[in-house]
């Protein structure tokens, strides 16, 4: 670490001997992920919408009864509360699913191959980028969350 926080801490410097094309395919690598992680928020997303949509349909049910509308109440509660999404599932069921068969590989995969290239060290692509990028020297612009100057 350098002890005048002017640059990056050691987890975010690139380890010695590492090019800028791993760096680049580790930030590419890094952006999937995130991607996934993204896609993935939409799946839980999707998940807590339809549920809460099948707990107002619970609702509208007791609803169309205390009306008197049982034959439609009975219809809705029969056909629709509580349906499978896609054959055999819920939406829980999806998430996982697509946890175990795809999200968790990938993230143990990134990890490996982080470890493997690069000691480990995330966001190198990001932390050469902001380097690059920032004014040394202005108080909006330092290094590090601990650098002498960083606004509070």
């Amino acid at each position: 670490m350098n002890s005048d926080h002017d640059g990056p801490d050691r987890d975010h410097q690139r380890p010695a001997g590492v090019s800028d094309e791993t760096v680049e395919a580790l930030g590419a690598l890094s952006k999937a992920l995130e991607t996934t992680e993204r896609a993935r928020g939409h799946l839980y997303s999707f998940h807590q919408l339809t549920g809460g949509a099948d707990l107002e349909l619970g609702h509208a049910v007791e609803l169309l009864r205390r009306a008197g509308h049982h034959r439609s109440a009975d219809r809705v509660e029969k056909e629709i509360l509580g349906r499978n999404v896609i054959p055999g599932h819920w939406t829980f069921q999806i998430i996982e699913s697509y946890n175990d068969t795809y999200y968790e590989p990938f993230k143990a995969l990134e990890r490996s191959v982080l470890n493997e290239l690069a000691e480990g060290r995330d966001h190198l692509y990001e932390a050469e980028m902001k380097e690059a990028r920032r004014t040394h020297g202005h108080r909006d612009h330092t290094a590090r969350p601990d650098s002498p100057g960083t606004p509070t």
